[in-house]
């Protein structure tokens, strides 16, 4: 079932660490109270609601979680828009994003440093660019091996830019991935690989799947999924 969010009629709005957000309200057949969320990847301020619920009285209720909702907001990690001198995780190591006038149109890691070159005006474009291709090229190839070491068939692997998940696979074997994924350790990416490719023999969660999982990767990826539970809403505020 879809929802279309949309600003609640009382424009309440919150600021915090730097950032101010709208109230988003949703009605839901299946909520049975009222929810409400500071979203970490994007600060949105949301609140589901009964279908039935008194706005009014969800306004109210909104208002006095003022305090709470602004300490959620100022304690989101800094937004990193991709401009000289940000720093850019790529596969978990700190780059330092430079614009090399003399660099060409290509993207070159120069150690500690990613160089950038074509106009400096089209740095954060090129910079996306090169980060998703590098996402794909990768996820691809680990994708291809790791059915292959299943035993199982894969359809088409795609990147996107989802709030929700790091990855998802069809029924049909299509699998796609988040392109955050190359900003995260090596480790943290193929274990999410494996997770996405051990679908492809038990699309569920039970106890057959994490087996499948854990003997794709040779291990229990509990310090990988570990990583990304702690530290992923910080690769969401990469190029904002």
């Amino acid at each position: 079932m879809n929802f279309t969010w949309s600003t609640a009629r009382s424009e309440l709005s919150f600021s915090g660490g730097g950032r101010t957000a709208v109230l988003q309200v949703r009605r839901s057949p299946r909520a049975r109270s009222m929810r409400l969320i500071v979203d970490p990847r994007d600060g949105a301020v949301r609140l589901t609601l009964p279908t039935r619920a008194s706005l009014k009285q969800a306004m109210a209720w909104v208002e006095s979680k003022r305090g709470w909702i602004e300490a959620q907001l100022g304690a989101l990690p800094v937004t990193t828009p991709l401009a000289p001198g940000a720093i850019v995780p790529f596969e978990g190591k700190p780059l330092t994003l430079v614009w090399a006038a003399d660099q060409g149109r290509k993207v070159a890691i120069d150690g500690d440093r990613l160089l950038v070159g074509g106009p400096e005006a089209h740095l954060a474009a090129r910079t996306l660019r090169w980060l998703r291709s590098e996402a794909l090229e990768r996820l691809e190839d680990e994708t291809r091996f790791l059915a292959g070491k299943a035993g199982v068939t894969i359809g088409r692997v795609g990147i996107g830019d989802p709030k929700s998940r790091w990855g998802s696979c069809t029924s049909s074997g299509d699998i796609r991935y988040s392109w955050r994924l190359i900003l995260a350790p090596a480790e943290v990416r193929i274990a999410t690989v494996a997770h996405e490719v051990a679908h492809r023999l038990h699309m569920h969660h039970g106890p057959d799947f994490h087996r499948a999982v854990a003997e794709l990767l040779g291990h229990e990826p509990k310090q990988e999924r570990g990583w990304l539970k702690k530290h992923g809403h910080t690769l969401h505020a990469i190029g904002r």
